[in-house]
């Protein structure tokens, strides 16, 4: 038996708990992990409250994210004492979660804990972080350049938001951010904006294409930001998608793309090959000012994950929040 949230649903509807667990609920795995730390994600929120059908497969232990210790392993790449972390692969959707003290999962999902990190700090950058560097790669691979102008990051008090301003900042871009909470604006200078703009100058319906601002954006918001950011974008600029915390829907028109040959490039963490989370580790771990995400990072324990699980929807959660599975 082992600490864990549970989430199940029956006749008395959809319930998230904190409660023992059976290590039978756990879904087959060559890689079993002793958690010490998980994180709470936008998608880990909507999970535990039920507000989006993200969970796909009941009883089901939430949580996107974990970093710990390989306790038993058949996976030729892992033996035991190992520091992993995991991120995405379905896992706190059909494949049980980290926020938990044990998980038993595939080794191929598995990457090592980087030697410039604790476990809290792998957690504290968490999907959400490394969704930014996939973000900030994609930018860098288009040829985006500090000289090139200004990227634009939406929901910038957001997990992602947070880390890709501190990783674009520290790479020497000029970052404005967009944020709902004007009121964070000293925090999100803090972590390298040199601009802060309040959201709704974006998040209600645009021109199909107006006058060009970003050389590059990183969006974690969708719906009608998405659409005035692509068409405020410069000539050849690019913008990475990653998020849709504003909604699914793209009000936009062809224009920016055909007229201004912008790119619109969607960024994927869940299913992400082995050699991409690997290279996005490993410049997490030289490009991430770690006093920055000590900034950003809020800690909790695993019994004040599901309160904290609806504040973060609420939108009254700023940058990441760390779980301490293994001392709950």
């Amino acid at each position: 038996m082992f600490k864990g949230i549970l989430i199940t649903k029956g006749d008395a509807g959809y319930l998230a708990q904190l409660q023992s667990i059976d290590d039978s609920v756990l879904p087959e795995g060559d890689v079993q992990v002793q958690v010490a730390w998980s994180t709470l994600n936008y998608k880990d929120g909507l999970a535990i409250t039920g507000k989006s059908p993200v969970v796909r497969r009941f009883p089901m232990v939430p949580g996107i994210d974990f970093a710990g210790t390989v306790t038993h392993s058949s996976h030729a790449a892992w033996k035991v004492g190992d520091k992993v972390v995991l991120n995405g692969w379905g896992v706190g959707e059909t494949h049980c979660g980290g926020l938990a003290q044990v998980a038993r999962v595939k080794g191929d999902w598995l990457v090592p804990l980087p030697a410039a990190f604790t476990e809290r700090q792998a957690m504290a950058i968490g999907t959400a972080g490394y969704t930014a560097m996939l973000c900030v790669l994609a930018l860098e691979r288009h040829g985006i350049k500090p000289a090139d102008g200004e990227i634009l990051v939406t929901g910038a008090n957001g997990g992602v938001g947070s880390v890709a301003i501190a990783l674009l900042a520290k790479l020497g871009y000029t970052v404005v951010a967009s944020t709902g909470r004007l009121a964070e604006s000293d925090y999100l200078k803090t972590l390298g904006a040199a601009q802060v703009m309040d959201r709704a100058e974006l998040s209600a319906p645009g021109k199909a294409i107006g006058k060009e601002r970003w050389a590059g954006v990183i969006d974690t918001v969708g719906s009608h930001t998405l659409a005035n950011a692509c068409a405020t974008t410069k000539y050849n600029g690019a913008v990475a998608a990653c998020g849709l915390a504003g909604g699914m829907d793209f009000p936009a028109t062809v224009a920016p793309f055909i007229l201004r040959g912008v790119t619109l490039y969607g960024i994927d963490s869940v299913m992400a090959p082995l050699a991409v989370r690997l290279q996005a580790w490993e410049r997490l771990a030289r490009d991430l000012d770690v006093s920055k995400l000590e900034a950003m990072t809020r800690e909790i324990r695993l019994d004040q994950a599901i309160d904290v699980a609806a504040e973060l929807l609420q939108g009254q959660v700023r940058g990441r929040v760390v779980v301490d599975v293994a001392g709950s």
